[in-house]
């Protein structure tokens, strides 16, 4: 664990020495806790992108905290920072990513991490011992096919595959069949990913969700994965995503590439979805559980 949180605070490391330098503006200006300094707050942890709404509801409770606790200056209120962005960002869920037998039907849009995302997970579980299926999905597109392809041979699991252009829904309807078959316990279907503004996309993808839904005996759970570095855009299209389909977790990827590494509380606050992993890099040990606690400190602190 320790290992891991080296890599998460050297992922979140320019998103917080964003923050540090103008927690640093703000201590400059003097200790007192009056309403310039609550408004610049605000402002430092709305321009790390962690959205307004979720913003004014942790500066809130810092003010209340200050009232309450007798917080003497800025220094002690920025110092209860960590523990308020934990609370927005706690989501009280398991890591349902552990259940078996599970079927996750993974989606996001081409260039969010999502094939890369499916691999890791494949990976990952495979190498702790549970039998993984992969269904490649998203037949419009030759280079996630031979992506999925290397993951697969890499993790030692099967990947269902077919010539492209072929109906995502049979995909997912001969993985399924596939994975009742081997015994499989964890099937993981990789989708489309074309804009979200496409209302083709869309259907396409609701109709794969129906018929995944309707021929597995398994739970089935939706998996968004985002790209930290798409910040606001990037929550306008989970906002889509959680409207057509319904989703369950959330995987936010390329943390390590952005300065508004917040996105993450925005998204637990915007969405209400539980965010089930994030990526800090391009090996499998780089993508691992979140946990409010330590994502907010290694956001804030970095200790």
């Amino acid at each position: 664990m320790a290992q891991w949180y080296e890599r998460l605070t050297q992922g979140l490391s320019r998103t917080r020495e964003s923050l540090q330098g103008q927690f640093n503006v703000l201590l400059r200006k003097g200790p007192d806790l009056d309403e310039e300094f609550w408004a610049d707050l605000e402002d430092t942890l709305i321009m790390a992108d962690m959205g307004a709404v979720a913003v004014a509801e942790i500066v809130d409770r810092l003010r209340d905290s200050a009232q309450r606790k007798a917080l003497p200056d800025a220094q002690s209120v920025i110092d209860h920072l960590v523990q308020e962005i934990a609370d927005e960002m706690r989501s009280g869920d398991s890591d349902w990513l552990a259940e078996s037998p599970l079927v996750v039907l993974v989606v996001g849009i081409n260039g969010a991490g999502k094939t890369t995302t499916i691999g890791k997970l494949a990976k990952a579980s495979s190498d702790e011992g549970r039998s993984v299926i992969i269904g490649s999905g998203d037949t419009f597109r030759a280079a996630a096919i031979e992506q999925l392809r290397v993951w697969a041979t890499r993790a030692h699991v099967p990947v269902i595959e077919r010539e492209r252009g072929t109906d995502p829904a049979s995909v997912c309807f001969e993985t399924l069949r596939s994975a009742e078959q081997t015994g499989a316990d964890l099937v993981l279907i990789d989708t489309a990913g074309r804009l979200h503004t496409s209302p083709d996309l869309m259907a396409e993808l609701q109709k794969v969700h129906r018929v995944t839904r309707r021929e597995s005996k398994w739970p089935v759970r939706v998996l968004l994965v985002m790209d930290a570095t798409t910040g606001q855009n990037g929550l306008v299209q989970a906002r889509e995503v959680n409207r057509a389909l319904g989703l369950d977790g959330i995987v936010l990827t390329k943390l390590d590439g952005t300065a508004k590494g917040g996105i993450a509380v925005a998204i637990a606050r915007d969405l209400a979805v539980p965010l089930v992993r994030i990526g800090v890099g391009e090996s499998v040990e780089d993508l691992r559980p979140f946990d409010a606690d330590e994502f907010a400190r290694a956001l804030i602190a970095g200790e």
